[in-house]
């Protein structure tokens, strides 16, 4: 599939496939659009423009092939030859998040960490090196990485920005408070944990 898909769409492609991998686990091999919303607390309605956008169809009496679908999914999302991810600040949110995604995806994989605390670098996070963050340029381009987290505290995040920008990163993932500006040929995306926690307490709020 060559045309771009919404940023929205391949957020649910994503959330689609991780349901439907828990679902395949209990040994079921067919599921309709009403099920899928159902895990997911979303609309029927939602889920098969979804799948439609990506040129695939189920049947009326068996809905869609769980397996069939999640590698539809896959080919849309993943890359033949996988990307490489690389983490920027390893305080206590960058080595969670490298925690938590070690093995999640084959085709996704956290290869590098950097630092500047003389105290982290040179070690082993979850399996995965963290260099001087001097050598960020270096590792980023011999080890092909395209993709990067930014978890360092606000004040330094922009300067991180500029020299993965410089170092060739593609997309960046941004988890410091700081709002960043990227060029145009690098996708951003920002996640503001302070932001969503507030959202969540002001309908707490309101209930």
């Amino acid at each position: 599939m060559n045309r771009k898909l919404p940023d929205k769409t391949v957020e649910r492609l994503s959330q689609y496939r991780r349901a439907l991998l828990n679902y395949k686990s209990s040994g079921k091999h067919h599921i309709f659009s009403h099920e899928i919303a159902n895990l997911l607390h979303i609309t029927a309605v939602q889920v098969r423009r979804d799948i439609m956008l990506i040129g695939y169809t189920g049947t009326l009496r068996q809905g869609y092939d769980v397996q069939d679908l999640i590698d539809i999914i896959g080919k849309i999302i993943d890359t033949k030859e996988g990307q490489k991810v690389a983490v920027v600040g390893i305080g206590n949110l960058g080595r969670a998040i490298m925690g938590y995604f070690s093995g999640k995806r084959t085709r996704l994989t956290i290869t590098a960490a950097f630092d500047s605390n003389p105290e982290k670098v040179n070690r082993i996070y979850a399996g995965i090196p963290c260099y001087h963050i001097e050598k960020l340029t270096e590792i980023i381009r011999n080890e092909g990485i395209s993709i990067a987290v930014i978890s360092v505290p606000g004040e330094f995040a922009e300067k991180v920005a500029q020299d993965l920008v410089m170092a060739g990163i593609k997309g960046v993932l941004n988890f410091s408070p700081k709002p960043l500006n990227m060029p145009s040929h690098v996708y951003l995306q920002e996640f503001d944990m302070l932001t969503i926690l507030e959202k969540v307490a002001y309908f707490v709020k309101k209930s």
